[in-house]
């Protein structure tokens, strides 16, 4: 019995994008993906990606090419958090600036259809209730060294 368990090897799930396999999903043109993403995607993709997203685009195709195998490409830096995630750009590195740094974005299948600035987020984490400066009550009071 326990020989059965060694010898079954782990099986992954294979991903799909809405029913269509990876490697299906980087065959496909435009017009077919186009056709596969949400509402608010497809009618961006309709009006027409302008100059900024394709070059964009390109530089991630560069970054790809330059890259030594089975290395990962170069980060390609960028403020265009509005750049919704094709399958061409998997595996490239991103920085998606989030008005202050630009945070290494690593493009992953499942990310496909949303836009970059959902990776790279905007504001700090609050940490309520802690004392120090700015603390209202003398009770409060912690010594600044």
């Amino acid at each position: 019995m326990a020989d059965a368990t060694v010898n079954k090897r782990r099986t992954f799930r294979k991903f799909s994008y809405r029913g269509v396999d990876l490697e299906q999903l980087l065959d496909v043109s435009s017009e077919q993906l186009m056709e596969m993403v949400p509402c608010r995607a497809r009618r961006k993709f309709k009006r027409g990606l302008k100059r900024k997203p394709m070059g964009l685009i390109k530089k991630l195709r560069l970054a790809k090419q330059n890259a030594l195998p089975n290395e990962k490409p170069a980060v390609v830096k960028t403020h265009l958090r509005n750049m919704i995630i094709v399958p061409e750009m998997i595996g490239s590195i991103v920085g998606v600036y989030n008005g202050k740094t630009f945070n290494q974005v690593e493009i992953k299948p499942e990310m496909i259809g949303h836009y970059l600035g959902e990776f790279s987020i905007t504001y700090k984490i609050v940490n309520h209730g802690r004392p120090g400066m700015g603390a209202t009550h003398s009770s409060r009071f912690i010594p600044l060294k």
